[in-house]
């Protein structure tokens, strides 16, 4: 169960080996988390993320998840929930793509959006079954400012996430007054390995800048978590803009 300020004994990710996941689950490990399942594609990498955790003091488990087959989330997670309760669900896979490789390929496209919405969708939906089953438990769902408005640089990624972003909203409707929580974390620019190939952006951020706004948003029953905060302004202001005058910016 949840302490007192809403932090988690128990942690599921979902992508197991996410920087700003691992930033998240050592934050909560220093805090108050002692179960940690790591959830992801077998690998060196899921491997050694579970031996980095496990230094910190914690229990940590890794299970075979692949976004891509869905028809498998079901039998796969539920036999983490089997286990028992689940304080907290952090859903944090994803890609990035290549936008003028994936334009010229739709099979890679589609691969973007399956990953990043379908993927999701499915798993979503798994994991706010099993935490409403058991009547308490976060859902944090890592969205993204590039779900706000679409941008030529990065449409396909954006539109993808636009898509989750939507959804995870709609899914925090649903189970409101069922004693799940649902969070969406919407980032800047943050610097990992997926973006190191990218020139950073204005209020570029790091992943545990965003563990650290994950914390507070669990402390605070946050519905949704901007970082950093001062983009809930820009994007406001750049959303709202004519779709002429958006064009010719150079973003």
């Amino acid at each position: 169960m949840k302490d007192a300020f809403g932090l988690p004994q128990s942690l599921l990710v979902l992508g197991g080996t996410s920087e700003i996941a691992l930033a998240t689950a050592r934050r909560l490990i220093a805090r108050r988390t002692r179960t940690v399942w790591l959830a992801g594609r077998p690998s060196p990498a899921l491997d050694q993320a579970a031996e980095h955790l496990r230094g910190l003091g914690a229990q940590v488990h890794t299970v075979p998840f692949d976004a891509l087959d869905p028809a498998s989330h079901e039998e796969t997670l539920g036999k983490v929930f089997a286990e028992g309760d689940i304080d907290m669900v952090l859903l944090a896979f994803g890609t990035l793509g290549d936008q003028a490789t994936d334009e010229r390929d739709p099979q890679a496209a589609v691969r973007v959006a399956q990953t990043n919405y379908t993927g999701a969708v499915s798993a979503g939906l798994v994991c706010a079954a099993a935490l409403q089953n058991q009547g308490h438990g976060s859902l944090v769902v890592l969205s993204s400012v590039a779900a706000e408005r679409a941008r030529r640089a990065n449409f396909i990624y954006g539109s993808s996430k636009a898509g989750l972003d939507t959804f995870t909203q709609g899914l925090g409707d649903a189970l409101y007054g069922t004693g799940v929580h649902v969070m969406v974390v919407r980032p800047g620019f943050v610097r990992t390995r997926m973006t190191a190939r990218l020139p950073e952006a204005p209020l570029a951020t790091t992943p545990e800048a965003v563990a650290t706004a994950i914390e507070l948003g669990l402390r605070r029953r946050s519905e949704t978590v901007w970082v950093p905060g001062a983009l809930r302004v820009v994007m406001t202001v750049l959303r709202h803009l004519p779709r002429g005058v958006f064009r010719r910016l150079p973003v």
